[in-house]
C-alpha cells in the first residue's frame, strides 16, 4: 500500500523547500515517487530537484482541475504500476485547487493500493490577508482542503503577525494543526510526524463544494485591497495606473491582485467557479542565451514594477550565465532566492501573474 501525501501552497509559498527538507530524511527506506504539476509552459522545479535522486514526473500542461483530471489520473495509476514507491508525494500547481487533487486521489485509491496520509497545506506568513482577499478562491479552497497548514518565513516576521494569520486560517478551518515554528529548527521527521498524525480526517464530504462549469466571458475588474502597503490600482479596461508604494520593515506588502465582484457563492465571494486559466497567466520561456550576472539580477529585481510588467505573482528561472556558472532563481514578491546551481538542458524561465506584459518582460530579459 502506496501512502500520499499531498504538498499544496499558492504561488511561491514554499512547497517545493518543504519537499526538500521533508526528502532530506524524513523517507528513510522508503522508495519515494514525486508527481509534480506545474501551471506553465515551462517546468523549472524539476531542475531544482533533480539531484535529490527521487522519481520526479511533470504534468506541464495545465492546472489540475476538469480538464486534466484524466492525465492526472493516469499518470498516477502509472507511477503506480511501474515503481511500486511506498510513498508519493504530490506537489499540485501553485494556482490549483486542493479539493480537487483529493478527490482524484480518492478515486485513484478505488482501483489501485494507494492511501492518502495527510494533506498539508504550505502558506507564507506575510501574504495570507492579501491571497485570502484576492485570490480566496483559490488561496482559501487550500486551506479548508487541508489537514495541516505548515506557514512559511516565520522566522522573517513579528509573533503578532504570526497571530493575526493564524486567526484568519482559523476562520476557514478551525481543526488543522497549524505549524509556526520556523523550519530549520524542526527536523524532517517531525514535520512529516506533524503531515500524517493531524488532529482529524478530512473526507470527501468536508471539502469545498467543485463546480466544473467553466465560464470564460467575465468582466473582471480589478482592484488592489491593502491595509498600508502597497498601493495598487488598474482599471482592467482603460489602463490607466495610479501608483504609491509604501515599503515597510517585514516584507508584508499587498499588491494589486485579483478580486471579483460578483454576489456570493465561491469561498472568494464572486458568484462563479473559475479555472486557473480565466484568472492568472503563465509565460514560459526557453533560451540559449548566457545572461551577464549583474544585469539577470538586475532584470529579476525589476519585476516589482507593476506597472511596466503586470502583477507578476512569481517568476523562476534556470539560466546560463556569461562566466560558464548558471543561476537558479525563485521570485515571489518581496522575496527572491537567487543562487548558482547545475546545468540545465538549456535555459529555462516562467513569469506567472495576472495582467503579464509579455513583450515588455521578454524584452527585460533580452529574450
Amino acid at each position: 500500500m502506496a501512502k500520499v501525501n499531498i504538498i499544496s501552497g499558492f504561488l511561491g509559498a514554499g512547497k517545493t523547500t518543504l519537499i526538500k527538507k521533508l526528502l532530506d530524511g524524513a523517507f528513510e527506506g522508503e522508495k519515494v515517487v514525486l508527481l509534480e504539476n506545474e501551471y506553465g509552459e515551462v517546468g523549472i522545479d524539476g531542475g531544482f530537484m533533480k539531484e535529490t535522486g527521487v522519481q520526479i514526473t511533470e504534468l506541464n500542461s495545465g492546472c489540475i482541475c476538469c480538464t486534466l483530471v484524466g492525465d492526472f489520473t493516469e499518470a498516477l495509476g502509472q507511477l503506480i504500476e511501474q515503481y511500486h514507491p511506498d510513498r508519493i508525494l504530490i506537489e499540485p500547481s501553485g494556482v490549483g485547487k486542493l479539493s480537487d487533487i483529493r478527490r482524484v486521489v480518492d478515486d485513484v485509491a478505488k482501483h489501485h493500493e494507494v492511501e492518502l496520509a495527510g494533506c498539508a497545506t504550505v502558506a507564507d506568513v506575510g501574504k495570507c490577508k492579501m491571497y485570502a482577499r484576492n485570490f480566496g478562491e483559490f488561496f482559501i479552497d487550500q486551506i479548508e482542503s487541508a489537514e495541516t497548514i505548515i506557514l512559511s518565513r516565520t522566522q522573517n516576521t513579528t509573533e503578532a503577525k504570526i497571530e493575526q494569520c493564524v486567526n484568519l486560517l482559523r476562520e476557514h478551518n478551525a481543526k488543522a494543526r497549524i505549524i509556526t515554528t520556523p523550519w530549520d529548527e524542526l527536523d524532517s521527521a517531525k514535520m512529516l510526524e506533524t503531515i500524517e498524525h493531524p488532529t482529524f480526517l478530512l473526507t470527501i464530504d468536508d471539502l469545498p463544494e467543485g463546480d466544473h462549469d467553466h465560464h470564460h466571458d467575465h468582466d473582471h475588474e480589478h482592484h488592489h485591497d491593502h491595509d498600508h502597503e502597497h498601493e495598487h490600482e488598474h482599471d482592467h479596461h482603460d489602463h490607466d495606473h495610479e501608483h504609491e508604494h509604501h515599503h515597510d520593515h517585514d516584507h508584508d506588502h499587498e499588491h494589486h491582485h485579483h478580486h471579483h465582484e460578483h454576489g456570493e457563492g465561491c469561498s472568494c465571494g464572486c458568484g462563479e467557479h473559475h479555472h486557473a486559466d480565466e484568472i492568472f497567466e503563465n509565460i514560459g520561456i526557453e533560451t540559449p542565451k548566457k545572461f551577464d550576472e549583474a544585469t539577470l539580477r538586475n532584470a529579476i529585481a525589476q519585476l516589482e514594477e507593476f506597472d511596466i510588467y503586470g502583477d507578476v505573482l512569481r517568476a523562476k528561472g534556470i539560466l546560463p550565465l556569461t562566466d560558464g556558472q548558471w543561476l537558479h532563481f525563485d521570485y515571489v514578491p518581496d522575496e527572491v532566492d537567487i543562487r548558482h546551481g547545475g546545468a540545465d538542458y538549456t535555459g529555462r524561465l516562467c513569469v506567472i501573474g495576472c495582467n503579464l506584459k509579455e513583450d515588455a518582460i521578454k524584452e527585460l530579459f533580452g529574450v
